[in-house]
């Protein structure tokens, strides 16, 4: 349940809804396994297991769900050495050179033999909205998987007035005030041990440091040659260390011992109870984490009109 990454959304309106309704409109989506033919699924699914659980996880305000992706795995290279096969006695068989148009259907028929015994790839992604903050808290990096999630919401939704994380520093030209040291670190944030700095330019260097000294000679003749911070660890109020990345998102998230002590106090009877309790503390953790984290860049920046 511990959040590895997280990918922020500003909802743009207030979040209408609640667990209700969300578990409503969740229902009209529900997860479905592929079929012979199916080359991908995707649905809503429990996200604190087992078939009878609500697809809407509500605590003191945050509603966590989870899309559940499968995916049938067929190799290019498996379909491209039947085509040839298929080609190849076609070409044989009747002294003929095939076509284009005809290669594209025998690489049809060849899919919809494989797809039954394709292996299946199963995928979760969590996320939770926070009722009262106003955010959509994504547990992944910027890209398809994400791009797909928010899809599925506002399909199911009808409507997801979301907007991504804007704000008033650039967060490159922050993190390298950081580790050049002619910027402070914010109040509770520490440097950690790792860092990747790029040349500006286009086809520039990269560096990737870890297990570094951040404060070191080297780093710094590499901030002086003009190289800028687009990733860097640090820790924050000894309860969390991750990685701030210049792309607004926060990667390699784990919870530091003061939090994993608050949960061994915990009595969790059964794998959804210590789920629950996780999801709870992890809340509450990133209420507080996520504020210092915008201030740590300025704030968020007004909306564009």
């Amino acid at each position: 349940m511990w959040f590895k990454n997280l990918t922020l959304f500003r909802f743009t309106e207030p979040f209408a809804g609640d667990a209700q309704s969300l578990q409503a409109a969740l229902e009209r989506a529900v997860f479905r396994p592929c079929g012979s033919q199916d080359l991908q699924t995707h649905g809503w699914v429990a996200p604190l297991g087992g078939d009878e659980g609500a697809l809407a996880h509500a605590v003191a305000g945050y509603l966590l769900v989870c899309l559940q992706t499968e995916d049938k795995l067929l190799p290019a290279s498996v379909i491209r050495d039947a085509v040839d096969e298929r080609v190849e006695e076609v070409e044989a068989r009747e002294a003929r050179k095939v076509r284009r148009k005809e290669k594209e259907a025998i690489k049809d028929a060849v899919l919809l033999e494989l797809l039954p015994r394709a292996f299946v790839r199963r995928r979760r992604l969590y996320a939770y909205i926070d009722t009262r903050g106003g955010w959509l808290v994504v547990n992944g990096t910027p890209g398809r998987a994400v791009d797909d999630f928010t899809s599925a919401l506002r399909k199911v939704l009808g409507t997801l007035p979301i907007a991504p994380l804007r704000l008033v520093d650039a967060p490159a030209a922050v993190m390298t005030g950081w580790l050049a040291g002619t910027q402070a670190l914010p109040a509770g944030f520490e440097l950690g041990d790792a860092c990747e700095l790029r040349d500006a330019g286009e086809e520039g260097g990269i560096v990737r440091c870890r297990g570094q000294d951040l404060a070191a000679d080297e780093v710094r003749g590499h901030l002086e040659a003009g190289k800028q911070v687009t990733r860097v660890a640090v820790a924050w109020a000894q309860r969390l260390a991750c990685e701030l990345a210049d792309d607004l998102c926060v990667r390699r998230l784990r919870f530091l011992d003061l939090v994993q002590e608050q949960l061994d106090d915990v009595a969790a009877e059964t794998a959804a109870e210590e789920m629950d309790a996780r999801f709870a503390l992890m809340t509450h953790e990133f209420a507080e984490f996520i504020p210092a984290l915008l201030a740590a860049f300025g704030g968020e920046a007004p909306a564009a009109a």
